[in-house]
């Protein structure tokens, strides 16, 4: 097949075939989610590039490098959406939810754009749920967030996950730790990667997060951030640890975490997945961003958030061959023969549906033969026969596929309770 055109690089297509896993990780995140009492909330895909620059950070490499950002028709510079904390509260703000009795808790389901290199697992076209908790500077609401994820990710039965923590400090001790990391990482500027060279003097903590091996070692005996930080985000550190321990949360404290975007203040998490004896994969990253609401003109708002990877959920969930439901099968095939039957199917498919239960019915003008292996090959648990017989007595043969078993029903006004007491599959990952 000769296309005209196809899927742009470092896009994906979710397919039938996959969007069954995509739902059922969705639905644990958005149920878990629920019972903590978050809302969800949809942002739009395009905002004014302002926005980004403003919070990710005009320095980080996602402003630098990775936004797809253009001019509209009005000659305005927007940017589709990388991450979606700004997005949040950028329509927290405008909107008048910080007026809200607080906390407010937020939850959303975004495709995120980075133009990043396509590697496996990792695409330009991405997906996030996010959980963002505005209003409330308490160490509880960031041990809330992080048991929170962790209900998630054992309701999913993902396995070989740690929680690494670490804080960061406020914008006045971290401006001291930023003279330490500058005079420590000066003497070896010239084995620093390019990237990093020019981090030391715009965004020196950021060379912490760098991937590049040289950098990772010369980062090894670098200073530490936690001792620089004041008293408040010390103790406030510290009361987290305590509100983890209470709740026998394991964790590791990270001095090297960073995160990788300029909005993060205090805490900062992470929940690592072991790939390999010496490989790590970040599945869940956040931390406290208390000063991105003034930084966008808006009142003092505290704030911490979270992002799941979506791509990286799934890939490691098929990678320990974890079992995902299978894909719903009708519970009932209307099979037909003749026009006044086919017509007799609809009615009655109409029915099953408005009461919630899964019908199909031939729409394709297959013979009652081809019809059968149809509903054999979808997996119908039942199939039900109508012709003209079946019509003018009002009663057709009800086909259990599983066992065999035959059953007269009514097609008429009792049909419905004939499907009464049928049990659904319960799914092995709901409650």
């Amino acid at each position: 097949m000769n296309l005209r055109t196809k899927r742009i690089r470092g896009m994906q297509d979710v397919l039938p075939s996959e969007s069954k896993k995509w739902q059922t990780i969705e639905k644990v995140m958005t149920e878990e989610a629920s019972l903590h009492g978050f809302k969800l909330i949809r942002t739009p895909v395009l905002e004014h590039t302002e926005l980004f620059e403003r919070s990710v950070g005009d320095t980080s490499d996602v402003v630098e490098k990775e936004m797809y950002t253009f001019k509209d028709k009005g000659d305005r510079s927007v940017t589709l959406r990388p991450e979606g904390t700004a997005g949040t509260l950028r329509a927290v703000l405008e909107n008048g939810l910080h007026n809200l009795p607080m906390p407010l808790k937020l939850m959303y389901k975004s495709s995120c754009y980075r133009y990043e290199k396509p590697q496996t697992g990792r695409y330009r076209e991405f997906f996030q749920f996010g959980l963002e908790i505005f209003g409330s500077p308490s160490a509880s609401a960031d041990a809330e967030l992080i048991i929170l994820a962790k209900s998630i990710l054992e309701r999913l039965q993902i396995q070989n996950i740690s929680l690494e923590i670490n804080s960061i400090g406020c914008k006045n001790c971290r401006k001291k730790y930023s003279e330490a990391i500058i005079n420590y990482f000066k003497s070896k500027i010239d084995s620093l990667c390019p990237t990093c060279q020019n981090r030391l003097e715009k965004n020196p903590l950021r060379i912490l997060d760098c991937k590049n091996k040289v950098c990772s070692e010369i980062c090894e005996n670098a200073p530490i951030i936690t001792n620089y930080i004041c008293e408040e985000c010390s103790e406030h550190f510290e009361t987290l640890q305590e509100y983890l321990k209470s709740q026998n949360i394991e964790f590791k404290i990270n001095p090297k975490i960073v995160r990788g975007l300029d909005y993060y203040s205090k805490t900062v998490f992470e929940f690592v997945c072991d790939i390999t004896e010496n490989d790590k994969l970040t599945i869940c990253g956040g931390g406290r961003y208390d000063g991105l609401s003034e930084i966008l003109g808006g009142p003092q708002l505290c704030a911490i958030g979270l992002g799941f990877g979506l791509e990286r959920i799934l890939n490691i969930m098929e990678t320990q061959k974890i079992m995902f439901p299978k894909d719903d099968s009708p519970k009932v095939y209307i099979a037909s023969i003749g026009e006044n039957a086919k017509k007799k199917a609809f009615e009655l498919c109409g029915i099953l549906r408005t009461a919630a239960i899964f019908a199909e019915m031939d729409i394709v003008d297959r013979n009652i033969k081809s019809q059968m292996k149809y509903a054999d090959k979808i997996g119908a648990e039942y199939v039900l026969v109508i012709g003209d017989d079946e019509i003018a007595e009002n009663r057709a043969i009800l086909n259990n596929m599983k066992t065999g078993k035959e059953s007269k029903i009514s097609i008429n006004e009792d049909f419905l309770n004939d499907f009464s007491g049928v049990d659904m599959e319960i799914s092995s990952f709901r409650r």
